[in-house]
């Protein structure tokens, strides 16, 4: 099965370390504003979803959501959620861990778009 979001091995470490202090997680795709276009990481509940988000997966049993409107500008690329040393957005979780979440990317495959399209 094709995985619109996905985690490497270290996001998802550093997912549990942040469970593990506060709880069940959720992501939401930073649609560029005070913090650039980055994934932000969120106590489950705190950030107020809408009928203007997407849930696109989970990583680490952790709902990930985008705005409809970056969906569409991203929905033939496969989001890879990686966690890098360094400051990440300031309202996201993550920060006082020395630690920030990065979006990688890559475009899916006209097979993998095929099996997207059937699902």
């Amino acid at each position: 099965m094709v995985e619109r979001v996905k985690a490497t091995e270290e996001a998802l470490r550093l997912i549990n370390t942040l469970v593990n202090i506060h709880g069940p997680l959720m992501f939401h795709q930073s649609g560029g504003c005070c913090d650039g276009s980055s994934p932000m990481c969120y106590q489950r509940g705190e950030f107020r979803t809408g009928e203007s988000d997407v849930l696109l997966g989970e990583i680490g049993d952790t709902p990930f959501y985008i705005s409809k409107d970056q969906y569409e500008y991203w929905k033939h690329t496969q989001l890879i959620i990686d966690s890098i040393d360094g400051r990440g957005g300031m309202f996201s979780l993550e920060g006082p861990e020395g630690k920030r979440f990065i979006t990688r990317s890559r475009v899916f495959t006209e097979e993998e778009k095929h099996e997207l399209a059937n699902s």
